[in-house]
């Protein structure tokens, strides 16, 4: 049996800074299983999504090394999401969404000062209406979001927390010190 390399510095610095983000309180963040086929070093973190105590999205973000570079990703590490999140019916057939939905990621990673390049990705938008025997509830409609990016340094802490930003918009959450009015009448009614 071949022993593990171990894991160079430049990985293990950028999983430490994951590790040490703080997201806000609404995402729940725990280590999960990396693949273990797409690089030779892998980490990898899911995260849930709550509003109002429902989970309103989830999401996924891979952390990959290849300690001698990878030409696609012009660097030796990539970021990889995959973000999902059910959607107001109205939203769903809105055709400006998966355009929206892109600057969540630009956005949040910009306003964290998390620098990146080889960026990209896909939204998908569906809508499902269940027939016969899986009739039930209402048609629904989900967003998904798959992208990756080459972080410019392995720092990453303020990529989690520009990943965290994307999250909570995905699932409709305000910005943080901001309570929704849902909320407010909630609390203010006895």
């Amino acid at each position: 049996m071949t022993p593990t390399p171990a894991a160079p510095e430049a990985f293990t610095r950028a999983v430490a800074g994951l590790r040490a983000a703080a997201p806000r309180d609404e995402i729940l963040i725990e280590e999960t299983a990396a693949p273990q086929r797409l690089a030779p070093f892998a980490f990898a973190l899911s995260a849930t999504v709550l509003r109002a105590g429902d989970e309103v999205a989830s999401g996924r973000l891979i952390l990959l090394h290849e300690p001698a570079g990878h030409e696609a990703w012009q660097g030796d590490l990539r970021l990889v999401t995959l973000i999902t999140a059910e959607l107001e019916a109205d939203m769903a057939g809105d055709p400006l969404l998966p355009a929206v939905a892109w600057t969540w990621l630009t956005d949040g990673l910009d306003q964290h000062a998390a620098a990146y390049t080889a960026i990209g990705g896909t939204i998908t938008q569906t809508t499902s209406t269940r027939f016969g025997e899986l009739a039930g509830p209402e048609p629904t409609a989900d967003l998904e979001i798959r992208a990756s990016w080459t972080p410019t340094s392995p720092e990453l802490g303020a990529h989690l927390e520009g990943w965290c930003a994307m999250l909570a918009s995905t699932a409709g959450l305000p910005p943080p010190g901001v309570s929704a009015l849902s909320d407010r009448h909630r609390a203010s009614t006895p």
